[in-house]
């Protein structure tokens, strides 16, 4: 299980606002599901050693598949290292997540790298679901909006 993707991504956002939007329990769900489905946080404890647990939820047949970790590394608007595991049988194994953020003069640059996925997903499903979900994630944070 030594599959990796790597995805890289500049948004027009602050490295602050792109940092917490893969912490903050109520972004995830708006952002990390990909097309055609729904995201719940079941929790979220933001602090290394601190635990999470997700599900995403297929909206055409309502199949549901449930993943957690640890995160590993916490260093504000520079760094997320986090593991991930799914509850099925059949998605075995331990996912290292990694995710940089950096500030650049257009806003912040995002490089993910994702390893240790599964064989049974196909890594141009990883590719494809990582690319809607960064599309999302964009919408949520490149505004900026003031409160009045």
């Amino acid at each position: 299980m030594s599959n990796t993707v790597t995805l890289h991504r500049v948004f027009s956002a602050p490295a602050e606002r792109v940092y917490r939007a893969f912490l903050d329990p109520d972004a995830l769900v708006k952002w990390m599901a990909p097309h055609g489905f729904t995201a719940k946080v079941h929790h979220l404890e933001e602090r290394m050693g601190g635990t999470y647990k997700m599900s995403f939820s297929n909206f055409s047949t309502g199949t549901s598949h449930a993943f957690g970790g640890t995160y590993i590394e916490l260093i504000p608007e520079q760094l997320i290292r986090y593991t991930d595991q799914f509850e099925d049988a059949n998605l075995d194994g331990t996912i290292e997540m990694k995710i940089e953020f950096r500030s650049v003069p257009m806003g912040t640059e995002v490089i993910i790298t994702q390893s240790g996925i599964p064989d049974a997903i196909p890594l141009s499903a990883c590719y494809l679901g990582w690319q809607e979900s960064l599309q999302l994630l964009g919408l949520l944070v490149n505004p900026s909006i003031p409160d009045q």
